[in-house]
């Protein structure tokens, strides 16, 4: 059933500065990142390690033991509650954390050292995952949050009119773009291997390794001008690879962190009270990517697949199932990697629309993914999963679910510290406050005892700040002010953010020439104001224009379902003729509503974005239009102002106000925008 509603850092490079990086900070002197001054840290250390390592592993584990645990840490009565439970519930600590020795742990030690590199277990010492997931978080960090915000900005390489903007540190100032630094070297040997076999040529694009970087720095990331799969000519799959690979790197070094200490724990017999050991979460999960689509999730899990190493998946169980429930009809399963560049049937759609809904548009879905010893297992429990993937509808029943059956759990979404959104705009198109929902219930303590040895669990796990090490990609073709504000007020990773901001030129230049747009502006004070100034401009200024008016085949375009029903309410009580085509209007609604609008049986049609959105109609009889509001998606606006050709008075009227700039820079061009909000004329 479609969904509808509308309710770390790595180490600094010697080389180079990459060229044409033409770097403009706004703030002269940035502060050095945590993660930075725990490097420099532990370079100190290890140099006075080796003059006197003896000494140095004394004094090292005398510290540890006498840290065991920090009385004054601000934890939570549910954590203390663990803590002191944890004696009673030795039997149940076999839990998922605790699988890793038993079923991981022997390919990691073959995979060790390929082609000469050196040991993972001593590279592991400087990286930004030990870096950034061992570091102490203090309440001053987390006070200074809040008023973070972006000061430095970068020229974004291999996209025009483009550039990168974050807050903290300038983590691009001097990145080194020809290296994968921070990959795990078996797992970047078969990225290679995989590039090659399949002719690939961008597998060293800086584009593509800049945003690997931007992953392995550990940073929040908004990207919303990734090209999309369905778009021709656009399709861009260096992105997806890049944050898969960054996936598959940070589970990979989860498990051998946990192996590594597994392996001192039952060599040295050491007590795991030690800090230094503490390496889990509450459970297994570590990664969460939430897409749209069935049909998304085959390419991701397909892909997610080919760039897993020989060695870890001898076995992919369950694949039948898998092809049974997220293939398409049509057997994409056989050919999926190309199946955008399968010739279209004929049909009145444009092709964006046949490739994204071609194949199977389920958007109730859930899937685990777990890396054991060889074996990649698919539709694995979602509490001893690796990686899950989902769509954020499923997720909002699943946390639903367990609010009212004390017997389920959501727990599995308490130890998330990678959340990937892929295909952020369609999912707006959905519903993006069941995302909202799913950032909100992520990283909470669990309901119910963990099953993994709480003396293994991260203090910060305990002292419920695991909000703070998550790490959160947000990636789509635009951005909207649902998406900013998630990414604003709900990722609060304590290592900053990194955004792209992008310059457009807009799409008028594919309207028909012949369609004359007028543009009036509206004064709005506040946001909270927006939706009432917009609904008493219509109802003052464009709908006596309407009313007086003889003429028929007058569209009016509505962006939200919100201001439909506003709409559709007031038309009503003004005894209009018009009919309804909305995302929940039947089909043989439809169907009569369509006939009756181009036969003139109807004055006015109202008509919605995620109406248009899944089933792109080309609708007759149309000889005025009125854009309520604009369109979020830049490429619906030349669809819905063309449906005027052939009408007699070829007019459209366009409102909008200073709160929709990011809308009216998609269409018009970001200068002409910037002009169009600030400007005393208030129509174009």
């Amino acid at each position: 059933m479609t969904q509808r509603a509308d309710a770390g850092k790595k180490k600094k490079s010697s080389k180079q500065k990459p060229n044409n990086m033409n770097v403009n900070i706004l703030q002269t002197d940035p502060p050095t990142s945590n993660l930075k001054r725990k490097r420099q840290k532990v370079k100190r250390d290890e140099m006075k390690k080796e003059a006197e390592l003896p000494a140095h592993r004394k004094r090292k584990d005398d510290h540890d033991d006498e840290e065991d645990f920090n009385d004054d840490s601000p934890r939570n009565s549910d954590a203390e509650r663990m803590l002191q439970d944890s004696d009673d519930n030795d039997s149940q600590s076999t839990g998922s954390e605790t699988e890793y020795d038993a079923e991981f742990s022997q390919s990691d030690e073959e995979d060790v050292g390929i082609d000469g590199q050196p040991n993972y277990e001593d590279s592991v010492h400087l990286s930004s995952f030990n870096l950034y997931l061992e570091h102490n978080l203090t309440k001053e960090e987390i006070d200074n949050q809040k008023g973070s915000k972006f000061k430095w900005e970068v020229p974004a390489i291999g996209m025009s009119s483009c550039k990168w903007i974050g807050t903290g540190e300038n983590i691009l100032e001097d990145l080194n773009s020809n290296s994968f630094d921070g990959l795990i070297p078996r797992l970047y040997e078969h990225w290679m291997d995989v590039y090659k076999t399949s002719g690939g040529k961008d597998l060293n694009s800086s584009m593509q390794k800049i945003f690997f970087s931007l992953c392995s720095r550990y940073r929040d990331i908004l990207h919303c001008n990734k090209k999309p799969f369905y778009v021709k000519g656009l399709e861009d799959t260096s992105i997806m690879d890049a944050y898969i690979m960054h996936s598959l790197n940070h589970v990979f070094k989860t498990k051998d962190c946990v192996k590594k200490n597994d392996a001192k724990l039952s060599r040295d017999g050491e007590s795991a009270g030690s800090d230094k050991f503490r390496d889990q979460g509450f459970t297994r999960p570590k990664v969460l990517i939430l897409l749209p689509m069935a049909s998304i999730v085959y390419r991701v899990v397909k892909r997610l697949i080919q760039l897993t190493p020989s060695a870890h998946k001898v076995n992919v169980e369950h694949m039948d199932r898998f092809l049974t429930k997220f293939g398409s009809e049509e057997g994409n399963e056989e050919n999926d990697h190309d199946s955008e560049n399968k010739k279209p049937q004929k049909t009145s759609k444009p092709s964006d629309y046949e490739v994204l809904f071609g194949g199977n548009n389920e958007d109730d879905f859930m899937i685990g993914i777990k890396f054991t010893r060889k074996t990649i297992k698919l539709f694995s429990d979602f509490h001893t999963s690796d990686i899950i993937v989902a769509s954020a509808l499923s997720l909002v029943n699943k946390i639903e679910e367990a609010g009212c059956n004390k017997e389920k759990d959501v727990d599995f979404l308490s130890s998330i510290e990678v959340l990937i959104i892929d295909h952020a705009d369609v999912i707006a198109m959905q519903n993006w406050y069941h995302v909202h929902t799913v950032i909100d219930h992520l990283n909470r303590l669990p309901s119910k005892q963990p099953g993994t040895d709480v003396m293994r669990i991260r203090p910060w796990y305990l002292d419920d700040n695991a909000r703070f090490y998550r790490q959160t990609i947000v990636l789509g073709f635009y951005s909207n002010p649902d998406i900013n504000a998630s990414f604003n007020h709900q990722c609060c990773n304590y290592e900053g953010k990194v955004k792209l901001v992008c310059d457009y030129k807009g799409v008028l230049h594919k309207v028909l020439p012949e369609i004359r747009q007028i543009y009036e502006r509206f004064h709005v004070d506040s946001i909270v104001d927006a939706d009432d100034a917009r609904f008493d401009y219509f109802v003052k200024k464009v709908f006596p224009r309407i009313k007086d008016s003889d003429q028929g085949g007058i569209m009016i375009f509505i962006s939200s379902y919100s201001e439909f029903i506003r709409i559709r309410n007031f038309l009503k009580s003004q005894n209009a003729s018009f009919c309804l085509l909305g995302e929940y209007t039947t089909q043989s609604d439809i169907s009569r509503a369509r006939n009756w609008f181009n036969e003139g049986k109807r004055k006015i049609m109202l008509y919605t974005e995620r109406s248009h959105f899944y089933h792109r109609y080309k609708i007759r009889g149309v000889q005025n239009l009125i854009m309520y509001s604009l369109p979020e998606r830049k490429e619906f606006f030349p669809e819905i102002l063309n449906m005027l050709d052939g009408s007699a008075s070829m007019a459209c009227t366009l409102m909008f106000s200073s709160l929709d700039k990011f809308r009216l820079e998609r269409i018009v061009g970001t200068n002409k925008a910037k002009r169009m909000v600030t400007a005393e004329k208030s129509v174009y």
